[in-house]
Parts: structure tokens; sequence; C-alpha cells
């Protein structure tokens, strides 16, 4: 397994997660990592992207709430998720080089 996500669950409205992302080194060596989402009947979209230097972008919908940040030592990188809205309710799926992590479903209930 190249990508290996996990950290997904039910939570209320307002409530938090983390999600974690395993990958090989080949694939995260210095290398741009990123989280996208997929909710029902709608396209995969980007959450969230790292760049091997510490560089982080976010979409429009979870600046403010989410971090994305890496442990080079551990090659994995994380999905901080904070004040979670209904709207947040998707399979997350970590991404890096070409390949995709298997998906991890978040539920938030309001």
């Amino acid at each position: 397994v190249q990508l290996q996500a996990s950290g997904g669950g039910l939570v209320q409205a307002g409530g938090s997660l983390r999600l974690s992302c395993a990958a090989s080194g080949s694939i995260f060596s210095n290398n741009l990592m990123a989280w996208y989402r997929q909710a029902p009947g709608k396209q995969r979209e980007l959450v969230a992207q790292i760049t091997g230097s510490g560089s982080t972008y976010y979409t429009d919908s979870v600046k403010g709430r989410f971090s994305i940040s890496r442990d080079n030592g551990k090659n994995t990188v994380y999905l901080q998720m904070n004040s979670l809205k209904s709207e947040d309710t998707a399979v997350y799926y970590c991404y890096g080089q070409g390949w995709w992590g298997q998906g991890t479903q978040v539920t938030v209930s309001s």
C-alpha cells in the first residue's frame, strides 16, 4: 500500500477530527502531498495541499478551520479539521505523486 489514510469518523457539528496519511518514502520524500474530498453526487475537490518545503494551500471553504501538516520523519501528512460543518461530510482521500489513498469517511451530524 502506497498511501494509507486513517482518522475519519462520525462527529457532531463544531467538533474536530484529525486525518492521517502514511506514505511510502518514494511518494512522500520532499514532494507535494494533498487531501481531496468527495461528497455524494459531487466531484472530487482539492481541500488542502502542502509542498515539501511546507507551503500550504486551502480551498476557501476550509480556510481558518482546517490545517495541513507533514512529519517528514514519519512520511505522514495530517489534516486537522476543526469547527466541522455538515457540508464537510465526504470521503477524504490523500494524494501524492499520482497515488491515491483508499479514502476515509468523515460524517458531520448537525
